[in-house]
């Protein structure tokens, strides 16, 4: 087929926006490190069949979490609702809902225990489903930072201008890229067939990968962040589609100024989604062509095609150098990875020793960047 998987992280080789990190450095030394507040963009409404809780949790991912308010409400783990998965290593702050009808709340701070502490509690019509929020902001310190402070200053003010390339991020692909190791086996009926849930994240694997291979080609050329002809188009925000028109000389404006972005493609089985046409078009083509029998695989398995923007918008940007440190903050919407930023700016891998990109590692990141929120 012309193809072979990626050994380990398929997402290292994957190409930057600016060229090689500037910076080297280490993430998660501890869970305060990397802190994530979700952000779902309503309240509560005070009342209903759902309890509605905001928790905060340190060192323990959302399946723990969930897995604990069942087993305390004695209710089956699919009665508990929550927006999206949380890192395990990270300080976060998410919430979840528990379908209590006619039924008193339990003692909701059981729970707590030095991991876990239950901020709020409430009453809401429905559910919390996944997806459904706006996106989360983090807060994320990077130590023993080394590299080249000038150009990382650079290279952070063009993300706060015209964002990141919106790759998916090594999470998605499991331990060592594991999870596109055993898609290709349930593609070619090998091995034991899977649970929903394990396939499930198998499949969503698959598919991030093509959409990374596509993005990686625009972003070796710089086409990310601008239009192709025959691109499909995203209405920041929303899930608003459509077609690239050369002749509009309003739309280069509105891609400059991140009210659109061009789209990359989650493949499935024919849908409702706009197809690309044109240059972007042939561009797909090329990349996905020794990937049929994936493309073939996730159709038979049911998923609808979508398209994903190749940009991702980093809002409400800032940084402050902390002597031997960098302290980061953003908002990312719903959807988006953290290490699509961190990538752009931390070689985290040449730090731990690992065989980097190639980029070059100087000394000396200190104070007289500035010491300030940017």
């Amino acid at each position: 087929m012309g193809r072979s998987l990626p050994s380990g992280d398929p997402t290292l080789r994957l190409p930057r926006a600016h060229g090689s990190a500037p910076l080297t450095g280490r993430l998660r030394t501890d869970p305060d490190d990397f802190r994530v507040d979700e952000r779902l963009g309503y309240d509560p409404s005070g009342s209903g069949e759902h309890a509605f809780l905001v928790i905060r949790k340190r060192g323990r991912n959302t399946h723990d979490i969930a897995r604990r308010i069942a087993r305390l409400a004695d209710v089956p783990q699919v009665a508990v609702g929550y927006a999206g998965l949380k890192d395990r290593h990270a300080l976060t702050t998410q919430h979840f809902s528990v379908h209590l009808p006619g039924r008193e709340d339990p003692d909701w701070s059981v729970l707590e225990d030095g991991t876990v502490e239950v901020l709020e509690v409430g009453r809401h019509g429905r559910k919390i489903r996944r997806g459904r929020l706006n996106g989360n902001r983090f807060t994320i310190r990077v130590r023993e930072v080394r590299g080249d402070p000038g150009r990382a200053e650079a290279i952070l003010q063009r993300i706060r201008e015209s964002g990141v390339p919106n790759y998916f991020g090594a999470q998605r692909f499991g331990r060592e890229g594991g999870n596109l190791r055993a898609v290709d086996a349930l593609f070619e009926g090998r091995g034991r067939r899977p649970g929903r849930e394990r396939r499930g994240i198998w499949l969503s694997a698959a598919r991030s990968h093509l959409f990374n291979e596509v993005l990686a080609t625009r972003v070796a050329d710089g086409s990310w962040r601008t239009a192709l002809d025959g691109d499909v188009m995203l209405l920041a925000g929303s899930q608003g589609q459509f077609a690239y028109d050369t002749t509009d000389p309003t739309l280069a404006i509105r891609v400059q100024q991140m009210q659109v972005h061009p789209s990359g493609p989650l493949c499935g089985r024919p849908s409702r989604a706009l197809q690309p046409q044109g240059t972007a078009a042939a561009r797909e083509r090329a990349v996905l062509a020794t990937w049929e029998d994936w493309i073939a695989g996730l159709q038979a398995f049911g998923l609808a095609a979508d398209r994903r923007p190749l940009r991702l918008a980093v809002a409400d940007m800032e940084w402050q150098w902390d002597g031997a440190g960098l302290r980061l903050g953003f908002f990312l919407a719903a959807g988006g990875y953290a290490t699509a930023v961190l990538r752009e700016i931390v070689d985290e891998t040449a730090a731990q020793g690992h065989p980097n990109d190639g980029s070059a590692v100087a000394t000396g990141v200190g104070s007289s960047v500035g010491e300030r929120w940017r």
